[in-house]
């Protein structure tokens, strides 16, 4: 025997309060999602979606450091490689002085004018070889200091290498890191060798001042060995700043993927969001109507 369920007033007018607010609910939810123009506005919005979002997130944080080391290795090796081109430019023509010493017409005072250019020249390097970029020598390894170079006070007219041998690193993308930096040694050779830069200058001018052919002979050759160490450096340079350059690229095309994943994750489309939300308010002035004339008779109607 089937007992008939009994519908009061009550019940009727709840259940189509209930169900106005919840189509209020959703309407106001689609407004809210137009208005910031974001899916996820809370957890309770999607679970699954708000963990890959801060997923994603996390991902892009970690690909834009990637993309700022890069910059910052970009810096470092870029000012490297334009300080050993102009010392290159300037070895080479110091080797032209040196040639020219050898001529057998030379006077005194020209071999003093090729000593004192090849000086300059000197200082020249030196001052690059203690260039600096974000305020730190970049061929000093990572010295606290603010030079790669100084004085030797136990040799006077010598240059000391005050800097170290530790590298200088950036992480620029998922497990890659590259050295950003060259210490002197590595540009301009061992300090205290006969080959080392700076020390072949100073013999070049002080063998060309003195006529010692012989000297200049031998200064040109360990001048030539110098360059060669020079140019070696500039091309292990040059092949470090494509490789960061590379990772840069791929780093910043790496950003957009994600952000073209997050963005779907996240962000509402607009011209279906607003469709839906035309839709609901259609349905919720339809449910209006409908609700206003079941809950609309009394008992004065009855009474009647």
């Amino acid at each position: 025997m089937t007992i008939p369920s009994r519908v009061t007033e009550t019940n009727m007018v709840g259940k189509a309060l209930g169900d106005l607010q919840r189509s209020l609910q959703r309407g106001q939810k689609l407004q809210s999602q137009i208005s910031s123009g974001k899916l996820l506005s809370r957890p309770s919005d999607s679970p699954t979606g708000t963990v890959t979002s801060l997923q994603l997130r996390g991902e892009v944080r970690a690909t834009q450091q990637h993309g700022r080391n890069a910059e910052d290795g970009l810096g470092w090796l870029g000012t490297i490689q334009n300080t050993l081109g102009d010392a290159s430019t300037s070895i080479i023509r110091v080797r032209d002085l040196t040639v020219q010493a050898l001529n057998t017409s030379n006077t005194d005072q020209s071999r003093g004018a090729l000593a004192v250019e090849i000086d300059n020249i000197r200082d020249t390097l030196i001052s690059q070889a203690n260039v600096k970029y974000m305020n730190r020598p970049v061929f000093g390894g990572t010295t606290p200091g603010s030079v790669a170079y100084a004085d030797d006070p136990d040799n006077p007219g010598q240059m000391k290498y005050v800097g170290n041998s530790d590298p200088t690193t950036r992480t620029v993308g998922p497990n890659a890191k590259v050295r950003i930096d060259t210490t002197g040694p590595q540009a301009f050779g061992d300090p205290g060798s006969s080959t080392e830069l700076f020390t072949v200058l100073k013999n070049l001018s002080d063998s060309i001042r003195s006529g010692d052919d012989d000297a200049v002979n031998a200064g040109l050759e360990n001048l030539d060995t110098a360059h060669e160490t020079l140019k070696s450096a500039l091309s292990d340079v040059g092949a470090r700043y494509n490789r960061v350059e590379q990772m840069k690229q791929s780093s910043d095309d790496h950003l957009l993927s994600v952000r073209s994943q997050l963005s779907d994750v996240e962000d509402v489309d607009l011209p279906k969001a607003i469709m839906d939300l035309q839709i609901q308010q259609t349905s919720y002035q339809a449910a209006l109507a409908a609700t206003a004339k079941v809950i609309q008779p009394s008992l004065i109607d009855f009474l009647r």
